[in-house]
């Protein structure tokens, strides 16, 4: 399965087990010679597998990779035990963390589309059982039929609700957009410590742990840049190798945050020796949902610095320096290179050039405006009480400054 090591997609797979609490007690490398249609194993290694589970007591096996429904059930039959494929793992996974009410539709839509998929195939052999009299078919028919109208049905109703879910996110943006904040997208492979770093930016308290998929929904928060301008930054789901379809497509309302942002900042897990296949796993993610991203908009971060030799650092700042798209070193548990990381988000939303502005006496309000909204590049007291103001503001910010306090005097 992809270019990837089998040692380390082996160690994911038991990464996401742990992240449902089971307790990994086997694990195994398989090297198939040819694919076997019922069970996808040969008959040999199908008994090696289920003898396993007979002397351990296992009650789960999973197989990373996918398995068509009649491979999962005649592995379960001759295993005597719950077979689980890496879309089903990780749709639980994903059942059990999401805590918003667009998290679960989203999980919700996602598992009513592969088991549509896997009820239709596990049914299709009482399809034999058709006959009876007049136009009623068989009882095999009449289930079979009666459980794809309920799971159609379960998946437009929500469907809509989730098109619902995403003109309500539109709308949040249209006016964040009004209320001239930049904004900020986090995106990275699962465990490469976003969340941490969400946590050192904002001082939230999202969930954070050395954990597959420990954020599902998306979370918001103000982010402080180092000249008092404001951000929004948002935290998304964290991507994964072969994501699987069902859940691209059920998460592409939350992952519109990434292509509305302003900055896109990519953590990546440095200290990894996945870290550059894992950027190509989350690149491709984002192309699969049509989502452009240009070097104008990508800060790479380059995090958990503080797992990394010393020497090995050293030669990272300088790879840092000329990486393209540009890249930022730093730790989110230690807070090295986050001042670095926000000097860098503010330049970036700076794309306007400075115009001088002039506050006439005792516009306090006008100042404050100004500092929070807009790069203040340099001021000027005069003694009659009016300060001018070299200052950058994106032209969303100009035009509400203008609005807001039309006696100042502005000029290029």
């Amino acid at each position: 399965m992809g270019a990837r090591p089998a040692d380390a997609r082996l160690e994911e797979a038991a990464g996401l087990a742990r992240a449902l609490d089971l307790e990994v007690r086997e694990r195994q490398i398989i090297v198939l010679r040819k694919l076997t249609p019922a069970t996808l194993f040969g008959k040999g290694k199908v008994e090696e597998i289920a003898a396993l589970v007979e002397i351990e007591g296992l009650d789960v096996v999973i197989i990373d990779d996918a398995l068509s429904p009649i491979q999962q059930r005649n592995l379960e039959k001759a295993c005597k035990a719950k077979v689980i494929d890496r879309t089903g793992l990780i749709l639980e996974i994903f059942a059990r963390r999401a805590r918003t009410r667009e998290g679960r539709l989203q999980v919700e839509l996602a598992r009513l589309t592969y088991e549509r998929s896997r009820l239709v195939r596990t049914w299709t052999h009482l399809e034999r059982q058709r006959g009876g009299f007049g136009v009623m078919g068989g009882p095999g028919e009449t289930q079979i039929e009666t459980d794809r109208r309920l799971i159609a049905e379960k998946i437009g109703k929500l469907k809509r609700e989730l098109t619902e879910v995403r003109r309500t996110r539109t709308l949040q943006r249209s006016a964040r957009k009004r209320a001239p904040a930049p904004t900020v997208a986090l995106v990275g492979y699962t465990n490469a410590g976003k969340s941490t770093l969400f946590n050192r930016l904002t001082d939230a308290g999202v969930m954070a742990k050395d954990m597959l998929f420990a954020t599902l929904d998306p979370t918001l928060r103000s982010l402080k840049l180092p000249d008092g301008r404001s951000a929004v930054l948002s935290d998304t789901v964290g991507f994964i190798s072969d994501l699987p379809h069902e859940l691209v497509e059920a998460f592409r309302a939350t992952l519109e945050e990434v292509s509305e942002a302003d900055v896109v900042l990519h953590v990546r897990d440095i200290a990894s020796d996945e870290s550059a296949a894992q950027a190509d796993d989350v690149r491709e993610v984002l192309s699969r949902l049509e989502v452009e991203l240009d070097d104008s908009r990508i800060l790479e971060v380059w995090n958990k610095a503080d797992l990394v030799s010393e020497a090995d650092r050293a030669d990272l700042v300088g790879y840092a320096e000329r990486a393209r798209p540009p890249a930022v070193l730093v730790s989110s548990v230690s807070g090295e290179g986050v001042a670095d990381l926000l000097a860098a988000i503010a330049q970036r939303v700076d794309e306007s050039p400075p115009m001088d502005v002039t506050t006439a006496a005792g516009d306090g309000a006008a100042v404050a405006w100004l500092y929070q909204h807009g790069r203040v590049l340099t001021r000027d007291d005069a003694e009659d009480g009016s300060v001018r103001f070299s200052v950058s503001l994106s032209e969303q910010a100009l035009g509400r400054f203008e609005q807001m306090f039309p006696a100042a005097a502005l000029s290029r």
